[in-house]
C-alpha cells in the first residue's frame, strides 16, 4: 500500500510538472517600454522601463549606435530582476543606444523601444543639443522681443529654435496705437528676422483684453462702428503678415476663471457673445492659409475652464462651421504641479475634438511659494523632471495634431514671473549668463524614444 502511494505521488508530481511547463510554453511576453532616463551625469544614467507580467528578469544592450552593432563593455548583455538599471563609468558627452527584453527561462520577448541618451559633457555641465534638432515632429518655439535679436540671444535663437512669438509687438496695444494709426514698425522687424532666419513665426496676440489700448476701451462710436473697427483692425493685421506669419492666436484669455464662463471685457461688452466667432472669421477671409488658435492659460490642469472652452468656442465652432484649427494650453505652470497625468488628460480632451495642440507659453516655476532666496540643485532637478514630463505628454500626441512647443522667454531674468509673482524666481532653460541649465535637459529627455 505504502509503495503504490509513493506511486501515485510521484505522478502526480510529474503531472503537475507538466502542467507548469506546458504553461510556461503558452505564455507569451510583451515587449518592455523604457518610459524614463533619469539621474543623467556626465558617466552615468539610469533607466526605467515598463514590468512585464510573467517576466523573470530583463536583458539590456548598450550600444554607441541605434543598429547595435557596437555595444558598450561591460554592457553588451546585462541581466537584471529589476525594472530600472544604472548605467556607471561611461564617456562623458557621448550619445549611447539603449534596449530592453523581457525573459522567461528560455523564451524571450521582442525587444523594447531603442532610447538614445546623451551623457554630460563634464559634471555640472549640460548637453548643448539644439531642441530643434531633435524635436521633428513639431516645431519648437521661443518668445522674445524685437530689441534682443541679436547678440548671445540671437546665437541661441537661430541655434535651437525653428519658430519665434512676439512678447509683445504684435497685440493690439502696439500695432494700433491710436484710432485711424497703425504702426507695425517692431512687428516687421521682428518678421523679418525670422524670414532671414529660416524660423517661422507664431503671432501672438491679434485680440487681448490685457492688451487693449485706451482708445479701444474708451470707444466713443456705436457697438457697430466698433465691430467695424475691431473687423478693419484683423483683417488689415492678418492681410500685411500673409504668407508670413504662419499661425495667429486670434483671441486670448477669452474665458474667465470662476466658472468657464465669457470674461467681461469691452469686446464682450460691445459685441456681444459671438464676438469670439467673429474675430475668427474675419482672420480667416484675411488669410485663408493661415492656422488660428484661441489661447489660454490653466488649461492643463483647470477642468471647469478648460470645460468652458471646450462648450463655449470648440463645440460651438465646429457646429457652426467657425474655423479654428487648435487651442493653445500656455502651461505655466510649477515644479510640483500639475501631475503629468492632469496635463495627458486635459490635452486629450483637445486633441480627440481634431484640433491641433500648442503647448504655447512654458515656463516652470521653482520657487512659486517664495521659500528660496537663491536657487537650488533640488529644485532645478525637479524643474527638469517636470519639464520632461511636458515634453513627454506633447510628443505622445498623434501626429496629426502636433504643431509647436514654445518656451515662454530665453533666460531667468527676463521671465514675466518675478514682477508679476513679486519674488524672484528661475523658470526658464538658460540662467542669466546665456548658460544651458537642468531643465534644457529635461526637454531633450522628454524627446529621446
Amino acid at each position: 500500500m505504502k509503495r503504490i502511494l509513493v506511486y501515485l505521488l510521484a505522478a502526480l508530481v510529474l503531472s503537475l510538472q507538466s502542467c507548469v511547463d506546458n504553461k510556461e510554453q503558452e505564455v507569451t511576453l510583451s515587449a518592455p517600454d523604457i518610459y524614463k532616463i533619469s539621474n543623467l551625469k556626465a558617466s552615468s544614467f539610469t533607466a526605467d522601463w515598463t514590468s512585464v507580467v510573467n517576466a523573470q528578469s530583463y536583458e539590456l544592450n548598450l550600444a554607441t549606435d541605434e543598429n547595435f552593432s557596437n555595444l558598450v563593455a561591460p554592457y553588451e548583455s546585462v541581466v537584471t530582476k529589476d525594472d530600472f538599471y544604472t548605467f556607471e563609468e561611461l564617456a562623458n558627452g557621448q550619445t549611447f543606444y539603449l534596449r530592453v527584453k523581457a525573459q522567461l527561462k528560455e523564451k524571450t520577448s521582442t525587444f523594447s523601444n531603442s532610447k538614445s541618451v546623451t551623457t554630460l559633457e563634464a559634471d555640472g555641465v549640460e548637453p548643448d543639443t539644439p531642441l530643434k534638432d531633435v524635436a521633428t515632429t513639431f516645431r519648437v518655439g521661443m518668445a522674445t522681443i524685437v530689441n534682443r535679436l541679436n547678440g548671445s540671444h540671437d546665437e541661441i535663437y537661430r541655434r535651437e529654435y525653428n519658430q519665434i512669438s512676439a512678447e509683445w509687438e504684435m497685440k493690439m496695444n502696439i500695432m494700433y496705437p491710436e484710432q485711424g494709426r497703425y504702426d507695425f514698425t517692431l512687428a516687421d522687424q521682428l518678421v523679418e528676422y525670422a524670414q532671414n532666419n529660416g524660423m517661422e513665426v507664431h503671432g501672438h496676440a491679434l485680440i487681448w483684453h490685457a492688451a487693449t489700448p485706451s482708445w479701444v476701451e474708451n470707444f466713443e462710436g456705436t457697438d457697430e462702428e466698433f465691430s467695424n473697427m475691431v473687423e478693419d483692425y484683423i483683417k488689415t493685421t492678418v492681410t500685411r503678415y500673409k504668407g508670413k506669419v504662419v499661425s495667429w492666436d486670434v483671441v486670448n484669455e477669452a474665458i474667465d476663471d470662476a466658472g468657464g464662463n465669457y470674461r467681461n471685457t469691452v469686446f464682450l461688452e460691445r459685441m456681444g457673445e459671438n464676438y469670439i466667432q467673429k474675430c475668427f472669421e474675419w482672420a480667416r477671409e484675411a488669410d485663408p492659409d493661415c492656422l488660428l488658435f484661441y489661447n489660454d492659460y490653466n488649461l492643463c490642469w483647470d477642468k471647469t475652464k478648460l470645460n468652458g472652452v471646450i462648450s463655449k468656442i470648440v463645440d460651438n465652432f465646429q457646429t457652426n462651421n467657425v474655423p479654428l484649427d487648435g487651442v493653445g494650453f500656455q502651461m505655466h505652470i510649477s515644479y510640483n504641479g500639475p501631475s503629468k497625468s492632469a496635463i495627458a488628460e486635459n490635452t486629450k480632451m483637445i486633441t480627440d475634438k481634431g484640433l491641433l495642440m500648442h503647448f504655447s507659453e512654458l515656463d516652470v516655476k521653482i520657487n512659486p511659494d517664495n521659500d528660496l532666496t537663491s536657487s537650488t540643485e533640488e529644485r532645478e532637478f525637479a524643474q527638469k523632471d517636470k519639464v520632461r514630463e511636458v515634453v513627454e505628454v506633447y510628443n505622445a500626441i498623434p501626429e496629426s495634431s502636433k504643431f509647436a512647443l514654445t518656451i515662454w522667454g530665453l533666460k531667468d531674468n527676463e521671465s514675466w514671473i518675478p514682477s508679476v509673482q513679486g519674488h524672484d524666481d528661475w523658470p526658464l532653460l538658460y540662467d542669466k549668463d546665456f548658460v544651458i541649465k537642468k531643465a534644457h535637459t529635461g526637454f531633450l529627455e522628454g524627446l529621446q524614444e
